[in-house]
């Protein structure tokens, strides 16, 4: 717990004065990467010093000050790298988790308000055929482009709808109700099965579907899998099928490239099923989200062929990505003699490792029931909030 003679609490002290002009995808990344560091159920020493590093990163990261009439700026100054200045619906709506568990922790109600003034904005607002567009534009509290993806920009948005509800003890009905709403529209919408019988999930943009999955899309395999129990109208059967499809097609996307690692993107259309075609997307960067799907679908089914196709990811990743500093991702899945982009994303260890992890661990091994995983699988634990105050007139009891 030492480094040089500097504790690690120390350490993260002078980590937390990050400077106020800092590009919002770096907050985000921060933000999601480290709160969860700071708050995860670990016997860290200096209990005192890290929850005032919990409150000091989040400070730092979150664009609460920036909270307009829809929602939070993309950056900390405007520095254009979303279209038109907008903030992005997966970075303004996945801070719910890590807030409120920071209100359950310090009994300082603003975090738990500042996410549900975000929630409740987003409730008030028109929703093109009951979809999300991933662009929201801060200052006139309008949707910007009409792009609308469970993958990229879009995706965590719609997992912590689910979560909020799971974390909550499955009290939240409003965040049980948005999501099953949401995902009705998903199904209605993007959700499309080509001539080869695979299921997928396209991307709505300007009016039509494009016939595209992205990598980052195949979460939504174990999101459906473990909102089944508590799906309306009796469709917990559906939606763990649903999920099961959504895995077998991106396992699909896999067992069809010459390394059997996924490409970042592939098509379903002029014959095409579950390939990439452009060359921009054939590359595989370590992405966890086929291994997280895998793992929520053996935890539900116990289906070996989940183990199995985890093995085989396993496998080539081992074979394909390690070199001599870790592992690398490589540009091209199709081709028998790859090259390599020389980054080890943080996200490899955070939750490819960890969900191949807990793939071949036994069930009481973060059981579901008490834990929910964030958007980058640190465990959160499900609060028990029989005696807790959280809309804010009062601190939170522990």
């Amino acid at each position: 717990m030492e480094d040089g003679g500097r504790s690690i609490p120390t350490i993260l002290i002078k980590f937390g004065e990050l400077p106020g002009e800092i590009n919002g995808e770096v907050k985000f990344d921060t933000r999601r990467h480290t709160k969860p560091v700071v708050s995860a159920p670990s016997k860290f020493p200096r209990k005192r010093v890290m929850k005032l590093k919990r409150q000091q990163v989040r400070l730092s990261v979150t664009p609460e000050n920036n909270v307009g009439q829809a929602g939070a700026f993309g950056v900390g100054r405007n520095w254009g790298w979303a279209s038109a200045g907008s903030s992005i619906l997966a970075e303004f709506g996945t801070l719910h988790m890590e807030f409120v568990h920071l209100t359950y922790l310090t009994g300082n109600p603003a975090y738990y308000q500042k996410v549900m003034h975000i929630r409740k904005l987003l409730a008030k607002m028109d929703r093109p055929n009951g979809l999300y567009p991933n662009y929201l534009n801060p200052r006139t509290g309008r949707w910007g482009q009409h792009h609308t993806s469970v993958g990229g920009l879009g995706d965590s948005f719609y997992e912590y709808l689910l979560k909020a509800w799971l974390m909550s003890d499955k009290t939240d009905a409003e965040a049980r109700k948005t999501y099953d709403d949401a995902i009705e529209a998903i199904e209605r919408h993007l959700i499309r099965k080509s001539n080869g019988g695979l299921t997928f999930i396209g991307e709505w943009k300007n009016g039509h579907l494009e016939r595209k999955m992205g990598h980052l899309a195949c979460f939504a395999g174990g999101m459906f899998a473990l909102g089944a129990d508590g799906s309306p109208d009796d469709k917990a059967g559906h939606y763990l099928q649903l999920g099961a499809e959504i895995a077998h097609t991106c396992h699909e996307s896999y067992d069809r490239t010459v390394l059997k690692l996924g490409p970042e993107a592939f098509k379903f259309d002029s014959g095409l099923e579950a390939v990439a075609v452009r060359q921009n997307e054939k590359y595989y960067i370590l992405r966890p989200e086929v291994i997280e799907t895998y793992w929520y679908m053996w935890r539900f089914t116990h289906d070996p062929k989940y183990r199995q196709w985890g093995w085989e990811a396993a496998q080539a990743i081992d074979k394909y990505c390690r070199v001599s500093g870790g592992f690398s991702g490589v540009k091209d899945v199709y081709s028998s003699n790859p090259t390599y982009d020389d980054v080890q994303q943080s996200f490899f260890l955070a939750e490819t490792l960890k969900y191949l992890y807990l793939l071949f661990s036994s069930d009481d091994l973060m059981p579901l029931e008490s834990w929910v995983f964030n958007t980058e699988a640190h465990p959160l634990p499900v609060l028990h909030l029989g005696n807790i105050t959280l809309p804010g007139s009062e601190p939170a009891q522990r």
